[in-house]
């Protein structure tokens, strides 16, 4: 599947060391299921997760999600390990935390060197340096696994001493520029945590602004938050209606060659038409999920 099609509209983490968590996970609507060996796990508990992490991902029973393993860092007691244990598994991804630069991307790629191809890179934009590195970190993914970033913001608002209000206005700048950055070297980029999984109308107005900021999903704490948020980042009716609106319209033998029509009143140019063709290919993707 094209990575750049694949629906990762919601990215769930669950504690590795928690069975019951795992077993639950098989049947959640999430697109990518995050085992996590690090903020969620104890320290004495850390070995017992990796264990669980591992025979989860080579068991299987995931169905259509990507199963990602988040580890812990390499400046970490148990990170070489988490990272040698990840590289003989069946995980599709390995996220890595606290990313700096573009440097970091080097250790843990040669730290992958014997897994397969196929196991992907993901990094956590989470700490001041990583975001004046946006552009050199990105660049990394033209040479390396990185294939795709996980916004950490409750990390950087630790970190700046910000505080994380529900309209994000301190972030506003880093989560675009993250977006953009991303882009300019086809990676995939999902929104930081909600913390919030009770009130629904908050979690689901974060949501919104995601989409609105152009990222792909959204990573979450609770299954609570599964259903709106891919109600979220699932093209709507009216879009659906409008991309093949665009896309019929320039299939049309006397719109052929053109590079700008005008369709249901709106003008629609070459670069509509892609958007339209990849909107439906993403709905497809979708459905193909239910």
């Amino acid at each position: 599947m094209d990575s750049n099609l694949r629906p990762r509209r919601s990215a769930l983490y669950l504690p590795a060391s928690n069975a019951k968590a795992i077993v639950k996970a098989r049947t959640l609507a999430c697109d990518v299921v995050i085992l996590d060996l690090e903020d969620a796990v104890a320290p004495d508990r850390k070995d017992e997760a990796r264990d669980a992490a591992v025979a989860a991902v080579n068991e299987g029973g995931f169905g259509h999600r990507e199963v990602a393993i988040r580890v812990n860092g390499l400046d970490t007691p148990w990170g070489a390990a988490d990272l040698a244990a990840i590289a003989g598994s069946l995980a599709d991804a390995v996220v890595v935390p606290k990313v700096n630069g573009p440097e970091d991307i080097v250790v843990y790629q040669e730290a992958l060197g014997a897994a397969p191809g196929a196991l992907q890179l993901w990094a956590m934009i989470e700490t001041c340096r990583s975001v004046g590195n946006l552009p050199q970190i990105a660049a990394m993914a033209d040479t390396t696994r990185l294939s795709l970033w996980i916004m950490g913001t409750n990390d950087l608002a630790k970190e700046m001493r910000a505080q994380l209000t529900p309209c994000r206005t301190p972030f506003l700048p880093f989560l675009s520029m993250a977006v953009a950055a991303a882009r300019a070297h086809g990676i995939a980029i999902l929104d930081g945590v909600c913390n919030e999984f009770r009130d629904l109308d908050v979690f689901e107005a974060e949501a919104r602004q995601g989409l609105m900021f152009g990222f792909d999903g959204k990573s979450l704490i609770h299954p609570a938050q599964i259903e709106p948020c891919n109600t979220a980042f699932s093209p709507s009716e009216a879009e659906l209606a409008r991309a093949s609106a665009v896309i019929a319209a320039f299939a049309l033998p006397e719109n052929a060659g053109k590079g700008a029509i005008q369709v249901e009143g709106k003008m629609a140019e070459l670069l509509h038409l892609e958007q339209a063709q990849q909107l439906l290919a993403i709905f497809e993707r979708i459905e193909a999920t239910r």
